[in-house]
């Protein structure tokens, strides 16, 4: 389950302060897209290390990351009839070839399908990779010869030098086969949708092939004005159920021979990963037991089939997938991050699998690894070394271990390095202030101001927003959990507040971190001028603070988060200026969740509960999210039975606002389905939402302005 920002709402309430502000307006934050920050599209390095490429207005331009000046168009629309548009694009590694990415069509949260073009700047040509096919995940060979791609379940390659297609499998089917992309469970858990992968000299594609079969499916109802509803019907395994069947193969571009990898007959193993090596003749394959508590990298010798194991990781809670490692240019050595020293840290290891040496160390974590610039031994990584609620970029000069944080701005910084490693754009802000873009060279030093968004500290002074101040609170355990809070723009210490709580509290996530919090914020400040304190907390199972922190909910998710809710909430209560009957909590997806089970357990504490989208019983959700952190039934019945909401249904005391989009293809619409009859059966009140032909993210149209209508609306009257 990935965390979901909840972007806002849209409903008129007017406030009449004596300060003579503007009343924020939810028309304002999204209607009329008052707030809305200015943002830098992600920048394209070209391999000179100071050009980039943007797509802007149909062009791709290239700029001078120096001076900000144009410097080059690489490719103009407006020379070629019948393209439309772009959507996106891709250089080749020698910058001759463009891919261009057209009349995108998405399929789930990361895949989509797309018109691809191919344009050759040297000689002005432009032609379609697969004639009008909508085709996934094109993808250039490291010499940009070749392109493969998925078309109807099956893997393809086109040939540049001669324009030929070359099909390498022919078993795909839809529900059946898939050659070369994933199922939905791999895309949404593992962030895995392109499954196939180019070696070092372009001649062999590895690639996956997904046999759901016997995976079961789920349907959802779509209503679009016929006499029956439309019908969706996809794979997805859940709890204890089967998931695909992933096999392993390795194509040869020059022979058109195929192989099988022999990588064990246990149906119930994952492949969330393969990268090539240095070289082209091995294979780095990345495997996973079902319940994900011990990682093998496998090295695949292409020629034969033949495997090897590299290294392991053996873990008694769980070991995070990451996309870290790196193999070094010398063809001996390669990065990898991990948690074995009890926060997640940068190693290098032989190719023989030994630990060369621990290349960070501290009781923080390393929460971005930039990569290695080979030429100078210097790596460069983001981490939360000051503060959990930080982040600051740092290099290490390998060849002395001398350590040099080139980030300068407090909050939350994020880089993105040049190909050569001599500039980097800083991507700062903070939990009140927008964000801003910087370049700077590779010691910190400042170049120039690309956005600033200092229209929005003008509209924060406008609109008289309140400063957003951090807290902690100590749970029954003695634990400090970190929160922010925001106070009424008219503050009285000798009234009573109603208090509104906001989490999400899933494994790894944070809310309450020092960055900028986009629609959020907004809404947030509205309600403080409504007359509402407005508090976040970050409970146990939460990023940041280290492997235990976060891998202590294991098995129980929702427990220990719930009591820290509710020991926040108490907290809270006793302060002069709350009414401690008046506090209500707020969240969506896995914080929806969360706030179902804070009002049913801690009934006597909350008021109010706002759900939206929730899972209600961990049995209704995927296998790989769920098992990971819970097993399954049999092997945790009482993990399930002790916190799903659910089965709480009969402590309802307060008032509860169960929000679903029907077409949810991540926690089903059963999950709401199944709390309401629940709440019937236990002759419990509340209310509902539901909105049809809607997703996980519940928004087009009008949605947002009717969702937060009701929202809002319901926090009046209950709270």
């Amino acid at each position: 389950m990935k965390k979901l920002f909840v972007l806002g709402c849209i409903l008129s309430l007017y406030i009449q302060t004596s300060w003579g502000q503007s009343p924020i307006t939810l028309e304002d934050i999204f209607q009329k897209g008052t707030f809305r920050t200015n943002s830098v599209a992600g920048f394209n390095f070209l391999n000179d290390g100071k050009t980039f490429t943007r797509l802007e207005d149909g062009k791709i331009n290239g700029y001078s990351i120096e001076t900000g000046l144009l410097t080059d168009t690489l490719f103009n629309i407006a020379t070629y009839n019948g393209l439309a548009n772009i959507n996106s694009y891709s250089l080749s590694a020698n910058e001759q070839i463009i891919m261009l990415e057209t009349e995108i069509e998405q399929i789930y949260r990361h895949s989509y399908t797309s018109i691809n073009y191919i344009f050759d700047r040297v000689k002005r040509k432009l032609e379609p990779l697969a004639a009008q096919q909508k085709i996934q995940y094109a993808h250039f060979n490291p010499q940009g010869t070749k392109v493969g791609y998925v078309f109807n379940n099956d893997l393809y390659f086109k040939d540049l030098t001669t324009n030929k297609i070359n099909r390498i499998t022919i078993d795909g089917k839809k529900k059946e086969i898939i050659n070369g992309a994933s199922d939905w469970v791999y895309e949404e858990e593992f962030v895995l949708t392109r499954a196939f992968e180019w070696n070092k000299d372009g001649q062999k594609i590895a690639y996956l092939k997904f046999n759901e079969k016997d995976v079961k499916q789920f349907t959802m109802e779509y209503f679009n004005d016929g006499a029956y509803p439309d019908t969706y019907s996809f794979k997805y395994p859940k709890v204890g159920e089967k998931n695909a069947i992933i096999d392993l193969y390795i194509y040869d571009a020059k022979s058109k021979k195929t192989i099988k990898i022999n990588l064990g007959k246990n149906p119930d193993q994952y492949i969330p990963r393969i990268k090539w090596t240095q070289d082209p003749n091995v294979l780095c394959v990345t495997r996973m037991n079902r319940w994900q508590n011990h990682l093998e990298l496998i090295l695949v010798d292409a020629k034969t089939g033949s495997t090897r194991l590299l290294m392991e990781e053996k873990n008694k809670y769980y070991v995070d997938l990451h996309d870290n490692l790196t193999f070094l240019e010398n063809g001996k050595e390669f990065l990898w991050t991990s948690e074995n020293s009890g926060y997640n840290h940068v190693y290098l290891y032989g190719m023989d699998g030994k630990i060369i040496k621990q290349l960070t160390r501290g009781d923080y974590e390393i929460t971005n690894l930039y990569g290695l610039d080979q030429k100078s031994n210097t790596l460069y990584y983001q981490a939360a070394e000051i503060s959990p609620m930080q982040r600051e970029i740092y290099k290490i000069d390998l060849n002395n271990d001398a350590k040099t944080r080139i980030s300068k701005s407090i909050g939350e910084n994020n880089a993105q390095f040049s190909s050569t490693y001599k500039y980097w754009v800083n991507t700062s802000s903070t939990i009140n202030k927008a964000a801003s873009y910087e370049v700077f060279d590779n010691d910190g030093n400042k170049i120039r101001i690309i956005e600033d968004n200092e229209k929005i500290a003008e509209l924060q002074r406008k609109f008289g927003t309140q400063t957003i101040e951090f807290l902690q609170f100590t749970n029954r355990n003695n634990d400090k959990l970190n929160a922010w809070m925001i106070k009424p723009r008219d503050f009285d210490p000798q009234k009573h507040y109603p208090v509104f709580m906001f989490l999400y509290g899933g494994p790894g996530s944070q809310q309450v971190i020092d960055n900028w919090h986009g629609g959020n914020y907004w809404w947030f400040q509205m309600l403080s001028q409504n007359g509402y304190i407005v508090v976040c907390v970050d409970n146990r199972g939460t990023g940041g603070r280290g492997e235990f922190f976060k891998k202590q909910t294991y098995l129980q998710l929702g427990n220990l988060e719930t009591n820290d809710q509710i020991d926040a909430a108490k907290s809270i209560a006793e302060w002069d200026f709350v009414d401690k009957k008046r506090i209500g909590i707020f969240g969506w997806s896995y914080g929806g969740y969360m706030s179902s089970l804070c009002l049913f357990k801690g009934n006597d504490v909350f008021k109010a509960a706002i759900a939206v989208a929730p899972v209600t019983n961990w049995k209704w959700y995927d296998s790989i999210y769920t098992e990971r952190y819970m097993k399954d039934e049999k092997e945790n019945e009482a993990g399930y039975r002790d916190n799903s909401p659910v089965y709480f249904a009969d402590k309802l005391k307060g008032n509860y606002l169960l929000i679903h989009g029907m077409a949810d293809d991540n926690v089903h619409f059963q999950n709401t389905a199944e709390m309401a009859l629940a709440l019937i059966k236990a002759n419990k009140q509340f209310d509902t939402y539901f909105y049809p032909n809607k997703n996980h993210g519940i928004s087009g149209g009008n949605t947002r302005l009717h969702l937060f209508t009701k929202m809002t609306s319901f926090l009046k009257e209950k709270l």
